[in-house]
């Protein structure tokens, strides 16, 4: 370790994203990108944003994207908020909301970037178990005895387990808890849930994260953004602000906008994805493997006789690379991106093949 690091940084223990391997023939099922292009029109507008205008910087609010999000989610542009991926706007989210006096509270098993930012930032939390069957349990987050949080954050769908909680759960936590902000993380939704955006007029204390990493087939694009009370939404971008008044640039801006714009598109794109992963559900428990509920572009399966590590090493010798957790409660899962029919098809063959060696 260098010691010309802060203290800061000798505490941290940062995240580490899924791998990126560069091998031919490679079935990549293990960072839930889209197994589909993104939409033709995201793609046109971004060739025509690559102009001589790069010269320029790009509209720090990013306002063409924000009024487009408004009018997509029927609120105003005053309540939505910009950044370079979900992970950015979480992070000043973390920092500008999430910060109190009291504890921030998030599940066991969920995104494990949530610990990173705590830790980043000098954020106390608690760690709530999930329900043995990974659903989160409304109540373990409502106050009680005395105690409450000072902030909540969840994914839903949850990651990496794609459980969903109904919408009408998350009011109850959200209602529950008014003194507190409620992040809601809807990395995936698009894929099978309702989006809590529909409370957002409700509760001020309601702030929604979305990505266009997954449902909008752009991750290497890196556009997030949250939707929320505008005074939670001035505070995110106190924080940008005094961080870097320039998160988005002008080919980000545009697809980003045109994406939005493609309704259709969208719509049938996740339709497609929501097929295979029925398809995919179903194979995989005529192999005998337990595989949770999911709402996701992914699925979280585990198989009663055989190591969860195992599996993926042997998958991984035939160039299918699925995600495997070394973490309690969950290392003999594997966390399964949906992707193409026929890659879904080239996993179910080799795992046939490897339960039957």
């Amino acid at each position: 370790m260098s010691r010309f690091w802060s203290a800061v940084v000798h505490g941290l223990t940062p995240y580490v994203p899924g791998e990126q391997p560069k091998l031919d023939n490679l079935v990549k099922l293990n960072t839930n990108e889209h197994p589909y292009g993104p939409s033709p029109k995201a793609l046109e507008a971004i060739r025509h944003a690559t102009s001589d205008a790069l010269r320029l910087y790009p509209d720090p609010n990013a306002d063409a994207l924000k009024a487009a999000l408004a009018q997509r989610h029927g609120v105003k542009p005053n309540q939505v908020f910009v950044g370079n991926g979900s992970d950015e706007v979480l992070a000043h989210a973390f920092q500008a909301l999430l910060k109190h006096d009291g504890e921030l509270w998030f599940p066991d098993v969920t995104y494990s970037f949530y610990p990173v930012y705590c830790g980043l930032y000098g954020i106390a939390h608690r760690v709530v178990p999930l329900a043995d069957d990974f659903t989160l349990r409304v109540e373990d987050y409502l106050p009680r005895d005395g105690q409450r949080a000072g902030a909540i954050i969840f994914p839903n769908p949850n990651a990496p387990t794609g459980r969903l909680l109904p919408l009408e759960a998350v009011e109850r936590i959200v209602a529950g808890n008014p003194k507190a902000v409620v992040l809601v993380d809807e990395a995936y939704v698009d894929f099978g849930g309702d989006s809590a955006i529909a409370l957002v007029d409700r509760y001020p204390n309601l702030l929604v994260v979305h990505t266009f990493s997954k449902s909008r087939s752009l991750a290497g694009l890196r556009v997030g953004f949250a939707i929320g009370h505008p005074d939670l939404i001035e505070g995110l971008e106190r924080v940008k602000n005094s961080f870097n008044s320039y998160p988005l640039d002008r080919l980000a801006i545009a697809g980003a906008v045109a994406s939005v714009e493609d309704e259709a598109f969208f719509q049938a794109s996740c339709r497609q994805v929501v097929a295979t992963r029925e398809q995919l559900v179903a194979q995989m428990t005529a192999l005998g493997f337990e595989v949770l509920p999911s709402a996701a572009n992914f699925i979280f399966a585990r198989h009663p006789g055989h190591d969860g590590a195992a599996l993926a090493a042997a998958l991984r010798q035939r160039a299918i690379i699925v995600r495997h957790f070394k973490l309690p409660r969950i290392d003999q899962f594997l966390r399964i991106t949906v992707g193409t029919n026929a890659q879904c098809d080239a996993l179910v063959g080799a795992l046939r093949e490897i339960l039957a060696s």
